[in-house]
């Protein structure tokens, strides 16, 4: 039987660092993972991107650091989704969170 969750995706480059604990993707699958326990989760790592102020993040021969984007997607009930979000939020600058409800089959 169909039952309607929340998706959410995060959009974040993979050098991100987060302002205390290390390694922002690291910091938001630990939390998504041990301290929400969401549903499931996958992160998508793209080969080319640009961020709200134009800065380009791309993989090619001529960058010596590829700072590549990362999507972190996960999906739950929509209060576990909505407390994920509110805990994860503070490590983010705004803007970089999209939700939308969709059916699970």
């Amino acid at each position: 039987m169909p039952k309607t969750v929340k998706l959410a995706r995060v959009y974040i480059t993979e050098g991100r660092r987060d302002k205390q604990d290390g390694n922002l993707f690291h910091v938001l699958f630990k939390l998504l993972h041990n301290e929400h326990h969401i549903r499931a989760m996958t992160v998508f790592r793209g080969v080319a991107g640009f961020s709200t102020h134009g800065a380009i993040h791309a993989s090619d021969l001529l960058r010596l650091t590829a700072d590549l984007p990362l999507v972190l997607e996960f999906y739950d009930d929509p209060d576990k989704v909505d407390a994920a979000i509110e805990t994860i939020k503070p490590h983010l600058a705004p803007g970089h969170i999209v939700t939308w409800m969709v059916e699970c089959q």
